[in-house]
C-alpha cells in the first residue's frame, strides 16, 4: 500500500528521494525547461497550438527519466498537482544550483528518521 502524504511539506522528502540521480534530475531541468518554452511561445505567437507541446515536454522528459534512469514509478499518478509542484521547486533549486545540496540533505534526513 503507497504511503500518503497530508501535505506538500510532507511530500518534498518523497519527491525528493525518486530523484537521486542526476540524470534524471536533468532530464526534468530539459523537460520543464521546454514546456516553459512552450508557454512563452504560446503567449508570444498568440497561438494556443504551442500549448500542447507542455504536456509531451514536461512529462516526456521526466517519464523518460523515471522508467528509464531511475526505475521508479513517477509520482505524478499518485500525487499530480504535488508532483507539479514537485518539478517546479526542483526547477528553481536547479536554477540555483541548490538542487545537489537538497539531495544530500534529504538523504541525511531520511537516514535519520
Amino acid at each position: 500500500m503507497e504511503k500518503r502524504f497530508p501535505t506538500y511539506k510532507a511530500f518534498w522528502p518523497h519527491y525528493v528521494s525518486e530523484h537521486q540521480s542526476q540524470l534524471n534530475r536533468n532530464l526534468h531541468f530539459m523537460g520543464t525547461s521546454l514546456a516553459i518554452t512552450c508557454l512563452l511561445l504560446a503567449f508570444a505567437s498568440e497561438s494556443g497550438w504551442w500549448l500542447l507541446g507542455m504536456p509531451f515536454c514536461g512529462y516526456g522528459f521526466a517519464w523518460i527519466g523515471h522508467f528509464f534512469v531511475e526505475k521508479n514509478r513517477p509520482a505524478t499518478f499518485s500525487y499530480p498537482i504535488w508532483s507539479l509542484m514537485g518539478d517546479l521547486h526542483m526547477f528553481a533549486f536547479m536554477c540555483l544550483f541548490r538542487m545537489d545540496r537538497e539531495v544530500k540533505r534529504m538523504r541525511v534526513l531520511t537516514a535519520e528518521a
